[in-house]
């Protein structure tokens, strides 16, 4: 986490239309770029799950500025297979990854309890809500892969906003499917290994399984988001 004390910043309407109206006519690349002409890299903070879309957005930036810290919220319920592309990945693109989660006695309580089953909010809560927001807390900005097409909610976000008390960046928010996909291919970047197993969207294994889109996402359940975002 960053040992420099931050000056937090309280972003106007205005300041964000300004910031959408600049960023929305540039490509990925030229948006991260943009960003560090803008931000501090002290006050920017990125985050990454490794799933399916991880490899885009993090050699994105692992060519634009390798001093960039990666987030990565360990909830104790990874696949084996998303900490080996972890683990891949930040070799990779040589990440400077940093990992956050529960206290232990929280984590204990929803693996005793499996909290997943009766009430995934609380256990995305505890596990992932709670100890992204206390690092939120050292940045102003908040850097994360999400695409509109994911689903309806995402579909309505812009490139920038502001979010109980920190403006969100979303860079990949326009980009289709289809160029995550090529890009992938392009750049010869290694897939989640569970793509090959029909997954489309990987969180944590008591709540993901193969699906289209993220319908394999807390199924039997209306959640489509963990909370994170919301």
């Amino acid at each position: 986490m960053s040992t420099t004390v931050l000056e937090k910043k309280n972003y106007s309407d205005a300041e964000i239309a300004a910031l959408n109206e600049k960023y929305n006519p540039l490509n990925v690349r030229e948006r991260i770029t943009e960003l560090y002409k803008d931000f501090d890299v002290n006050e920017i903070m990125l985050t990454s799950s490794f799933a399916i879309s991880s490899a885009f957005l993090l050699h994105e930036f692992s060519q634009v500025n390798k001093e960039q810290v990666i987030y990565f919220i360990d909830t104790k319920y990874h696949f084996d297979e998303t900490i080996a592309y972890k683990e891949q990945l930040t070799k990779l693109f040589e990440l400077k990854v940093k990992s956050i989660g529960a206290k232990k006695i929280d984590n204990d309580f929803t693996t005793k309890n499996k909290t997943w089953e009766e009430s995934p909010e609380l256990c995305c809560d505890v596990n992932k809500v709670r100890p992204l927001q206390m690092t939120k807390e050292h940045f102003n900005v908040w850097v994360s892969g999400l695409m509109e097409w994911q689903n309806d909610y995402r579909a309505s976000l812009n490139i920038f906003e502001k979010r109980n008390g920190i403006l969100n960046f979303y860079p990949l928010l326009d980009v289709t499917e289809e160029e995550r996909e090529t890009y992938i291919r392009e750049h010869m970047l290694p897939f989640h290994p569970l793509v090959s197993k029909g997954y489309n969207s990987v969180g944590c294994k008591y709540c993901s399984s193969p699906g289209n889109g993220r319908s394999g996402r807390w199924n039997n359940h209306v959640k489509t988001e963990c909370g994170l975002h919301l």
